[in-house]
């Protein structure tokens, strides 16, 4: 779980999307950001939650949000994720964790009895000063636009 909270600075990015152009938070100043972070690529929940942001993609942007998703696939995984859902946004390829690391949302989970390491499903909306606004840390993947907005 993320020790970042509502108020705190948000941890500078300096990472590769789907097309291998480098994002950073700095390039967003003066926007406010959907920073989401989700497992794995067109698996049922990430799928949900990405569809859920596309189809609801114009009233954020209305809200002054831009989107930006990130995982630990790589950027060839991003590319057919983003082609088969027509995803208008950026996702970052978080391949060495990272930003996930920076962000607190890298660690310890549990499946079907196994422990593994993984990205824990987390959103940050981060205002137009480069603050956290608000951590959404239990996802409503099939509704998150309404835990958003």
């Amino acid at each position: 779980m993320s020790t970042l909270k509502q108020g705190d600075k948000a941890p500078a990015i300096n990472a590769k999307d789907q097309l291998g152009n480098i994002i950073s938070l700095n390039d967003y100043a003066g926007k406010k950001v959907v920073l989401y972070f989700y497992p794995k690529d067109d698996t049922p929940g990430c799928t949900a939650e990405a569809c859920n942001l596309r189809d609801n993609y114009d009233s954020l942007l209305n809200a002054g949000f831009d989107v930006i998703g990130v995982s630990s696939d790589n950027e060839k995984s991003h590319q057919k994720f983003i082609t088969k859902y027509s995803l208008p946004f950026r996702l970052i390829s978080d391949t060495d964790q990272k930003v996930s690391n920076d962000y607190g949302v890298w660690g310890l989970k549990k499946f079907m009895g196994k422990e593994y390491m993984g990205i824990n499903r987390t959103t940050f909306l981060i205002d137009e000063n480069g603050n956290i606004e608000k951590v959404i840390e239990k996802v409503d993947t099939k509704n998150h636009i309404s835990q958003i907005l």
